[in-house]
Formats: structure tokens, sequence, C-alpha cells
């Protein structure tokens, strides 16, 4: 069949020409990188953490650091979701990337906020908990998508949820690894520029 061989023919000259020369590029680039120096050193017992207020608490940090990505998102997502599953046309391409950089910045702040209140809170442990926290934004995404199925579709058959269902679950993982990766990266960043500028004698 003509198409299916023109679509491998495609995939072939992607493989060759663009995927392998980027693989060989980025391993040159990052074996010849510096490694990464934290600024202080740590100890080999753990501190005691204390008693966390309710501000403090993992689920109050996940619904708030997830929950401002996701309105700053809420109209463009409303808008993106019609066009993909309404069949509504979708012309507000700049619209779109002004609000990708309103998530950006918006989950880079809540979060550097959070890690503070929690390195504050002497609680040491911020690397796993920066991320979830970020990624907790794709968690209302995928809710989002469920009240979009309940609510505005309607679907005939247990095929066309399973697929609606399976889309949107990739979605939300990749929001959810994209505002998760920007709050690590960004706390990482915050705890070495603080850690960095503390005079130890």
């Amino acid at each position: 069949s003509q198409p299916h061989e023109q679509g491998c023919h495609a995939l072939r000259h992607y493989l060759t020409c663009v995927s392998v020369p980027l693989v060989f590029v980025g391993s040159y680039f990052g074996f010849r990188a510096g490694k990464l120096e934290v600024s202080t050193k740590t100890n080999q017992i753990a501190r005691f953490i204390p008693e966390k207020n309710f501000a403090r608490r993992s689920i109050a940090t996940l619904a708030l650091s997830g929950m401002v990505p996701y309105v700053n998102m809420l109209v463009e997502f409303a808008v993106i979701m019609n066009a993909i599953w309404l069949n509504h046309f979708y012309y507000t391409m700049g619209f779109l990337f002004v609000s990708i950089l309103c998530v950006t910045i918006s989950c880079i702040a809540i979060n550097i906020v959070t890690c503070y209140v929690q390195l504050c809170g002497e609680d040491h442990r911020w690397w796993w908990k920066s991320f979830l926290n970020g990624a907790s934004a794709g968690f209302f995404i995928f809710l989002h998508s469920i009240w979009f199925l309940s609510h505005r579709l309607q679907l005939v058959g247990m095929l066309p949820v399973v697929v609606y269902m399976t889309y949107m679950s990739m979605i939300s993982l990749c929001f959810a690894l994209y505002c998760g990766s920007l709050s690590f990266i960004s706390c990482f960043w915050f705890t070495r520029k603080i850690y960095g500028a503390l005079k130890v004698d």
C-alpha cells in the first residue's frame, strides 16, 4: 500500500537524519558539561523535622501548587478541549503562547514559594516534594477531563470512552511532567542560590 510505504519511508528518514544525529550531539555536549555542584555540605545524619501546621502539609501544598497553573490554563484548556472533541475551530495560537507563558511563570513562582515555606519549616526533603507539587497540576487537568466527559460529550459505547480517557490521561501526564520538571528545576536553582549566599565560618 502506497501511504503505508510513504509513512515508513518518512519515519526511516526522520530516524536517520534527525533523531540519531541529535543523540550523538546531545551525548557529546552532555559528557563535556561540568558537574552540578551543591554549595553546602550535608550531614550524614538527617535532621529532625518538626510537626507541620496545615499550610505546610503535603496535601495543602499539592492542592495549592497544582491549582494555580491549572487556573491559569483553564480558559485556554476549555477552548482546546472544544476544538479537539467537539470539532470547534481553533484560531487563538497567540493566546495559547501567552497562556503557556503564564503557566510557566506561575508554576515557577508558586513552587519556589512552597519550597521556601517548606525550608522555613525545617523540612529538608524538598526534592520529590517540589516535583510532585508541580506535577499535581496534571491531576486537575485529568479531573477537568472527567467533568468534560460527563457534562459536554455524548459518547455512545465503551470504546469511545476508553479512547477519550486514554488520550486525556496522556495529555494530563505530559502536563504533569512539564509542570513537575519546571518546579524541580526552579526549586533546585532557588536552593542553590540561597544556600550559596550563606557564609559559613
